[in-house]
């Protein structure tokens, strides 16, 4: 039986349940080599290792997280300008990007964060710091393949 420090090996899929891309599927290992999964070790969202508690190996299920206990609701003040002179100082003077690009930025602590392009201004470029998955709906589909 799954307990909170379980070693599990395991398929799942990860389907976007609402937002534009509803239907889509983000992860799946059933069509490769299973997962590995430590409990507790925060490989997971504690939201999506919940379900799996007391389950047994051989168990096939499903459950739906709601964004909220998922990757959270989207944050529109994670919506921010970067200006392009610094843009400029930091990526160089000719870089270059297209909508949906992923940009990786050193915060001043030396932490590493990343945002999505989303558009050029006259002076700044817009980046969203929100998860990818902020704001969506999540149904995960498992097959426990063994639990020790």
């Amino acid at each position: 039986m799954v307990h909170a420090n379980s070693y599990i090996t395991l398929h799942y899929r990860i389907t976007l349940a609402s937002g534009p891309g509803a239907g889509s599927v983000f992860m799946d290992t059933f069509t490769g080599n299973p997962a590995t999964l430590l409990m507790g070790s925060n490989q997971w969202l504690p939201a999506m290792e919940a379900p799996l508690l007391g389950k047994q190996e051989g168990d096939e299920f499903s459950f739906t997280l709601t964004a909220a206990q998922a990757y959270g609701e989207r944050n529109p003040e994670l919506l921010q300008r970067v200006t392009k002179a610094l843009l400029a100082e930091h990526a160089g003077e000719n870089a270059t990007f297209e909508s949906g690009d992923m940009v990786e930025f050193t915060a001043p602590n030396g932490g590493r964060y990343s945002g999505i392009f989303k558009e050029w201004g006259d002076t700044w470029a817009l980046f969203d710091f929100n998860h990818p998955l902020a704001g969506i709906d999540l149904k995960v589909d498992v097959s426990l393949l063994g639990v020790m």
